[in-house]
């Protein structure tokens, strides 16, 4: 059942620990509809900030009855606001309002067919009486609580989607986020558009306009200074700032001796066009490398980068005088792999150095116009904002640069190994027009010797893996079918071109279960 719409209109996904709690608010933004990811214990407090138009409660791999089970706090169903549990969510909800939960009998995981009773209600309107849809789970809903109904069920599963007849309370034991199940994407429409009454107002020209005047809120008349990559993040955060404060932003761009070939020349030429003495170079490429001395543990070198990066932006605002801001280009999934105010369930996969890595002493307050941000929609932000395609679409580059492309130590040497073979490999994917198909792709130099002949001679040299991916957002991704020609030049090049290089291999991983970049 509907509600009146609100002038703000957001939805939050209370997070019990599912892999998917992302795709979740990936979907129910590509409905144009705002959504963020909050702990399954936020506060009413919490939810007060937000004021969200209904509740999504996800997935997780827990068991209502195990022993400290994450739990469904009364004042979710106490706001009146619609509320949508998943697979878990779904099980909290029955249990708490007086249903059965057990163990079932045959688990279903991957594929299955549910069957609509009825017409399905508002949840499941205009999808089909039959259609696919992905289940993950051992429990199930065994008896509804009072006043619910079933609109869908499987073969294993009697209750596969159900709806108070009174309340706005919906459940699904499948997942609708993920692309398996063939009208998720409709069955979200369904809650945030038909059930919340949200409109359609989450576009890169309504977050321009919300960055801009949030930024002017916060800084006031103080002066910002941006560390610009010039990659999509950084230029968006810089054009962001520059026309909420103008004259008082000063971008300044570090060479950290850790970018890729030319990156330092051609990104400060380009920008220094455009913003003449308001971009300050600054050369740190020994603070850097003497700073990862010795590491190898890839938390280390992130931290490490991290603290190095605040300490050159500390010296350059103390030169600049009376600095009270930074702003960086955070995104929405460095937060969530790093596990910082996104979910106390979900395990934090590494620490992004934006993030997790910043010292707690720094005394620049931070602006972060992308923290709630996927990739795909800082790329909407830069078109929509005017920016270049070319620079809108380059491949991403992390932010601690080729050290995490380095497995082991990082040292001079290694690093013009890696920026040579990194070259080869852009230059080659570019040339065979796959640069906007492929969403990513790198050279990583591991830290292995392999034995090899080249003219006759044996060889103790390093093995370089090539990564290429597919990806939307950066938070899951497939590996790139590149064609074999293709590999083979690159392979070719990279062996005959670069010292010390004696093996190429390519790397045929998903994410999950490995990430995009190797550390």
């Amino acid at each position: 059942m509907p509600v009146a719409a609100s002038p703000r209109e957001a939805i939050v996904v209370l997070d019990y620990g599912s892999q998917y709690s992302q795709l979740i608010v990936r979907r129910v933004r590509e409905s144009r509809v705002y959504a963020e990811i909050l702990p399954w214990d936020a506060s009413k407090a919490d939810l007060d900030r937000i004021m969200p138009r209904g509740i999504i409660l996800s997935g997780g791999p827990s068991s209502v009855y195990d022993p400290g089970a994450p739990y469904l706090a009364q004042h979710v169903l106490e706001r009146g606001v619609p509320v949508l549990g998943i697979c878990y969510g779904m099980h909290l909800l029955a249990r708490q309002l007086g249903g059965h939960v057990v163990s079932a009998d045959r688990r279903e995981y991957g594929l299955a067919e549910i069957e609509l009773e009825g017409d399905g209600g508002p949840l499941l309107a205009g999808t089909p009486a039959r259609q696919q849809v992905w289940m993950s789970h051992g429990d199930r809903v065994e008896a509804l609580p009072e006043g619910f109904r079933p609109v869908a069920r499987s073969e294993n599963t009697p209750f596969g989607a159900v709806e108070h007849r009174t309340h706005p309370w919906y459940a699904l034991q499948f997942h609708p986020e993920v692309a398996h199940s063939e009208y998720g994407a409709t069955i979200l429409a369904n809650f945030v558009h038909g059930i919340c009454a949200c409109g359609s107002d989450w576009t890169p020209s309504s977050i321009i306009e919300d960055s801009i005047a949030s930024v002017q809120q916060t800084v006031g008349g103080g002066r910002v200074i941006c560390g610009l990559s010039g990659g999509v993040d950084s230029t968006v955060v810089a054009t962001l700032v520059h026309r909420a404060v103008g004259e008082r932003l000063t971008a300044i761009f570090v060479n950290t001796g850790l970018l890729r070939k030319n990156e330092a020349v051609e990104t400060v030429t380009r920008f220094r066009q455009e913003m003449g003495d308001r971009l300050h170079y600054v050369d740190a490429s020994e603070t850097f490398l003497s700073a990862l001395d010795g590491v190898t543990d890839p938390e280390r070198k992130r931290v490490i980068i991290g603290n190095t990066f605040i300490d050159v932006f500390d010296r350059e605002a103390e030169l600049l005088g009376q600095v009270g801001f930074l702003a960086q280009g955070t995104l929405y999934p460095d937060v969530i792999e790093s596990a910082q105010g996104v979910g106390r369930a979900a395990a934090r996969i590494k620490t992004h150095h934006n993030v997790g890595g910043l010292p707690d002493g720094m005394r620049m307050k931070l602006i972060e116009p992308l923290r709630y941000l996927f990739k795909d929609e800082v790329r909407a932000v830069g078109l929509a904002l005017g920016l270049p395609a070319d620079l809108v679409h380059r491949p991403p580059f992390p932010g601690p640069g080729l050290a995490v492309r380095i497995i082991g130590e990082v040292t001079y040497e290694r690093v013009a190994t890696l920026q040579e073979a990194d070259a080869i490999v852009r230059e080659e994917i570019e040339a065979a027009g796959l640069g906007r198909d492929v969403w990513q792709y790198f050279a990583v130099l591991t830290p292995l010797l392999s034995v090899g002949v080249m003219g006759d001679n044996r060889t103790y040299s390093n093995v370089l893996a090539v990564r290429a991916v597919t990806s939307v957002d950066g938070m899951t991704a497939d590996w790139a079918r590149l064609p074999y020609d293709l590999l083979a030049r690159m392979s070719n090049r990279i062996v005959n071109e670069v010292p010390g290089v004696n093996r190429v291999v390519y790397d045929i991983s998903s994410k999950p279960p490995a990430t995009i970049e190797w550390e």
